[in-house]
């Protein structure tokens, strides 16, 4: 959707009042058009829309995404425009697929979030497909939007999310979960630039979207369902203030940098600089990170470390005595809280039961958290073998570098070390295609959704053609379950 020269000279010079990043950041926002946007930018943004649909399109079957579903029922309009991913079983609800925006964000907000199997970006420590592509997609819907304009407006809601994460900095993410906070922002942003905002309505987007930002690490605790809420309510903020800013809704305009914005009350050292740092010339949204495993990606570094040594070492997990994870402060921060789980979703964020998985089983994914996690008694046994240690050089090279170290101690008294720099699915050590699609499968399997199995494969290839699509809708289409 190209802006049309009246709207083009709406872009007003300065604005006095907002600090400069801020300000560098939104003019780029509006500025940027489809054309712009290299071709390897726009292959990886297909590989990134194709990662979350696979992650949400499998967590639509499990709780607590029944629940958002059954409030959406409730609450929302009984038909509309939007597509909400629905169980592959409605009997217990009778919710149609079709509803509004705002629910249809909602609802796959939360299940996108679910498996943890959606994407991250290392140094903004920031999950941005889950708080991008289902507001967006909703939105296409509702607007008629082709694929070439989701691109664009998926492309920015990347650039300007991982920035502003990046801008808050570590002390954010001690309290704060950026993908719960950054993401209202960032959802907002990319329905915006679906709108074709101008200059003053995307400074005012993101006010409007910024005073809304809230999500709290404490569900770690008690393996409480706010992750998703969290992921949930970012995909309907940015929805609410995008709409509710094209209707004439004022934001506060320097939210961000202000002397009472976003930064001054959630973090202790912010960077205001990495608001638009190498904007148009430095691609963030293909610095992200697939993920490999089915767990929190703060244990990926030290699982494929361990994996690696295994490997070159000849070792099983029967040989193993003790097992160090040397890791930097934020793993300890968040998967400290979970030392013996209760939960599928709280192994997935417990060391121990990781490396147990990859050390027994070979594999970290769905089915093995499933079926392995809490009850087999090797893999219990392993977990407890494993210890978290601090480790300054992999803490300082963090969030920039998520590198891991393991060192083990078997039976015999000796004792092997491995580390690396880069784990699997960072863009040093990416995902093939084929790995790529072979885990979309993986994940519409483990839903056991028949249908979505049927229209996998046509699936994977709109996603990989997606400029050429007319309409947005083509490809809700082939989800939607009440098609059949």
């Amino acid at each position: 959707m190209e802006r049309s020269e009246e709207q083009k000279q709406t872009i007003a010079p300065d604005y006095p009042e907002v600090s400069q990043h801020t300000l560098r950041l939104a003019k780029y926002l509006v500025e940027t058009e489809y054309q712009d946007l290299p071709s390897y930018v726009i292959e990886g943004m297909k590989a990134l829309t194709l990662d979350w649909l696979g992650s949400a399109l499998a967590g639509k079957e499990f709780y607590p995404s029944d629940l958002f579903r059954q409030y959406a029922a409730m609450m929302g309009p009984s038909q509309g425009s939007s597509t909400i991913f629905n169980s592959k079983d409605t009997s217990d609800n009778q919710l149609s697929a079709g509803s509004s925006p705002y629910f249809a964000a909602l609802v796959n907000g939360a299940c996108g979030h679910l498996l943890e199997q959606d994407d991250l970006h290392n140094s903004s420590v920031f999950h941005p497909a889950t708080v991008v592509f289902p507001a967006l997609l909703a939105a296409s819907e509702d607007l008629n939007a082709s694929g070439e304009a989701f691109l664009l407006a998926a492309t920015m809601g990347y650039e300007a999310g991982i920035r502003i994460g990046e801008f808050l900095g570590r002390s954010h993410y001690r309290v704060f979960h950026t993908t719960s906070t950054v993401g209202s922002i960032s959802a907002a942003i990319a329905v915006g630039k679906l709108m074709n905002f101008n200059l003053e309505e995307m400074l005012n987007l993101i006010g409007n979207a910024a005073t809304q930002s809230a999500g709290i690490w404490a569900f770690l605790e008690d393996a409480a369902d706010s992750k998703q809420l969290h992921t949930a309510k970012a995909n309907a903020n940015g929805l609410l203030a995008a709409y509710m800013t094209k209707m004439g809704l004022k934001g506060a305009k320097n939210s961000l940098e202000g002397v009472q914005g976003l930064a001054a009350g959630m973090s202790e050292e912010s960077n205001p600089s990495a608001l638009s740092d190498g904007l148009g010339v430095r691609w963030a949204a293909i610095e992200t990170s697939f993920k490999y495993h089915a767990s929190c990606r703060h244990t990926h570094p030290a699982g494929d470390a361990l994996l690696q040594l295994l490997n070159d070492e000849g070792l099983s997990y029967h040989d193993i005595v003790k097992v160090e994870a040397f890791v930097h402060q934020a793993a300890i921060d968040v998967l400290g809280a979970v030392t013996e789980p209760q939960s599928i979703h709280q192994a997935k964020f417990s060391m121990g039961s990781v490396l147990g998985l990859l050390a027994v089983h070979g594999r970290a994914g769905l089915f093995e958290f499933d079926q392995y996690s809490l009850t087999d008694r090797d893999v219990i046994a392993f977990r407890q073998k494993v210890s978290m240690v601090l480790d300054p050089d992999i803490d300082a090279a963090y969030p920039k570098e998520w590198r891991g170290r393991v060192e083990v101690e078997t039976k015999e008294g000796r004792r092997y070390q491995s580390m690396l720099r880069y784990p699997k699915g960072d863009p040093e050590n990416p995902l093939t295609q084929l790995e790529l699609e072979e885990k979309f499968q993986r994940l519409l399997h483990f839903s056991g959704d028949q249908h979505l199995l049927r229209q996998s494969k046509a699936l994977m290839a709109m996603v990989w053609n997606l400029e050429e699509l007319e309409t947005m809708r083509r490809l809700t289409e082939l989800i939607d379950l009440s098609e059949e």
